[in-house]
């Protein structure tokens, strides 16, 4: 499996921001899909660029999903 998804800081800001549209700027975004599993090839795995602490950029993002939960907010 590999990771995906926003870091803590990008969800909690699009969490509590405004409804309303918003122009991005300077970014790039790409997504596809595919029925294969992925994976990280050995070679990039074990490069020296690789960002070891990546992961950690989720840290601080906790469960707010309440399966029981009826009432909308």
């Amino acid at each position: 499996m590999l990771p995906h998804g926003p870091d803590t800081d990008a969800f909690e800001h699009a969490s509590n921001a405004e409804l309303k549209p918003v122009k991005l700027s300077n970014t790039l975004a790409f997504m596809f899909e595919t029925r294969f599993r992925q994976r990280v090839t050995k070679y990039a795995a074990t490069l020296s660029e690789r960002q070891d602490d990546y992961i950690d950029c989720w840290t601080g993002l906790t469960k707010h999903f309440d399966p029981n939960r009826r009432d909308p907010k």
